[in-house]
């Protein structure tokens, strides 16, 4: 009886830390329209890889963007999952610091230098699609 009442216990715990960590990760997911405007899009030309972060729920590019003062200024793009976004061919080494690419996309709704990305062209001319479907982000171009 009590080999049950263990097995059984294991059970409820396995199935509460499933909840908790299930949880936390559904809260970080969110709809386009909750962070980014589809009125404000953004097109940052010659921009320069820092650095790539395959995280989940979403893969961020981080670029610097020259600016028409000869400054530069750093910008946080959100794309899909690490999961489609590998399904398209990117993989880790796709955009290593320093890679010049243009990105088009739309800037989040608290004027931060953040924004969803779109469209990722490449210095060869191949246009990559880093955005999430089912997520509410605008689909054609502007």
């Amino acid at each position: 009886m009590f080999r049950n009442l263990a097995a059984a216990g294991s059970l409820v715990v396995g199935a509460a830390l499933m909840l908790a960590f299930g949880a936390g990760t559904a809260s970080a997911h969110h709809a386009f329209a909750a962070e980014f405007d589809a009125n404000k899009p953004v097109k940052f030309e010659k921009a320069v890889v820092k650095k790539m972060e395959w995280v989940n729920p979403h893969v961020w590019i981080h670029i610097e963007v020259p600016q028409p003062d000869g400054t530069n200024e750093q910008w946080a793009i959100e794309a899909g999952t690490p999961n489609v976004l590998f399904r398209r061919g990117f993989t880790k080494e796709a955009l290593l610091p320093g890679t010049v690419i243009v990105v088009e996309g739309y800037r989040s709704k608290d004027g931060s230098r953040r924004a969803n990305g779109r469209d990722l062209t490449l210095s060869d001319g191949r246009t990559l699609f880093l955005g999430s479907s089912g997520t509410g982000a605008p689909t054609e171009k502007p």
